[in-house]
């Protein structure tokens, strides 16, 4: 119970992050560029720190192989800056909750790439999973209607981008992170984005009028959603093995939800809601059986 509490607490801030996210994208109109360079920049020196201070010298063991190197350089390109990007443009065109709808899909594209690479047979109860989440995406996007989308064409895009990039987000560094302190990891791969996304557009350019509540709400995003977020995940995992964890990320969505109808006054219909708790439902599933092969 400790364990789900701190793994609920982790999804909670990263809903309460995407909420804060469209509204500097959207109240703010902050551009994706200039806003990405601050945040994984800033995480990246922030998450850094605390590595140093808990393992010393060893946040630099990564770097003894190239093949490490390799592996946390594909982590912080194709996973992090990757996913960091297209869910901000997906947010920054449509809203927090169908984005989040979206990126949380994101086990069925790895369950995905498991069946086409390793060329396994799929379960029973992936199949059911496939199909409600593609009712409740349907039902999400559509409203129950398909001629009318909820969100515009290129946030959906962009949404399903961040549902791959996410699982890759996952995929990508389990080697190295079971070699090393995740908090190293991540700390390094968002270090590399942050440098990555400045070369880009270093955050000095075209910076936005800094405003009380724009450093308030890019100081939460860091925080909440990325720093403190992650910490309460790994600490979830001292008390909970990562499949009870890993059903715990249904929080994120409904969290995003409320508070984007609280707070940003999104509108939704009964229909929309039916095919979110469909997508989480499905989601769960997924989780559940897969964690335990033997109860399909």
């Amino acid at each position: 119970m400790q364990g789900i509490m701190w793994a609920m607490l982790a999804s909670t801030l990263w809903g309460i992050s995407g909420t804060v996210m469209q509204f500097v994208s959207q109240n703010q109109a902050i551009p994706a560029d200039w806003f990405l360079s601050v945040r994984t920049l800033s995480a990246g020196v922030i998450l850094l720190a605390i590595g140093a201070i808990q393992q010393g010298r060893g946040i630099f063991k990564v770097f003894h192989s190239w093949a490490s190197v390799g592996q946390l350089v594909a982590y912080a390109t194709l996973g992090l800056m990757a996913n960091m990007y297209t869910f901000y443009v997906s947010i920054e065109k449509g809203t927090a909750a169908a984005a989040t709808i979206l990126q949380y899909l994101s086990p069925l594209f790895i369950v995905l790439g498991t069946l086409a690479f390793k060329r396994e047979l799929p379960l029973r109860t992936d199949m059911i999973a496939f199909g409600v989440s593609l009712l409740g995406v349907f039902l999400a996007i559509t409203r129950g209607n398909i001629h009318e989308l909820a969100i515009p064409m290129d946030a959906l895009a962009w949404g399903v981008l961040s549902g791959v990039t996410a699982a890759l987000y996952v995929v990508l560094p389990r080697k190295i992170v079971a070699e090393n302190s995740p908090v190293v990891i991540l700390g390094w791969g968002t270090l590399i984005a942050g440098v990555l996304f400045n070369l880009y557009h270093p955050l000095w350019r075209g910076a936005p009028k800094i405003t009380p509540s724009l450093v308030t709400s890019i100081g939460a995003i860091v925080l909440i959603g990325t720093i403190f977020a992650f910490l309460s995940l790994l600490h979830s995992l001292q008390f909970a093995p990562s499949a009870v964890v890993s059903i715990v990320d249904a929080v994120q969505p409904v969290v995003t939800f409320i508070l984007s109808i609280i707070f940003l006054g999104l509108k939704v219909s009964i229909v929309e809601i039916i095919g979110s708790v469909l997508v989480v439902v499905a989601i769960y599933i997924l989780q559940r059986f897969r964690s335990d092969p033997n109860l399909d």
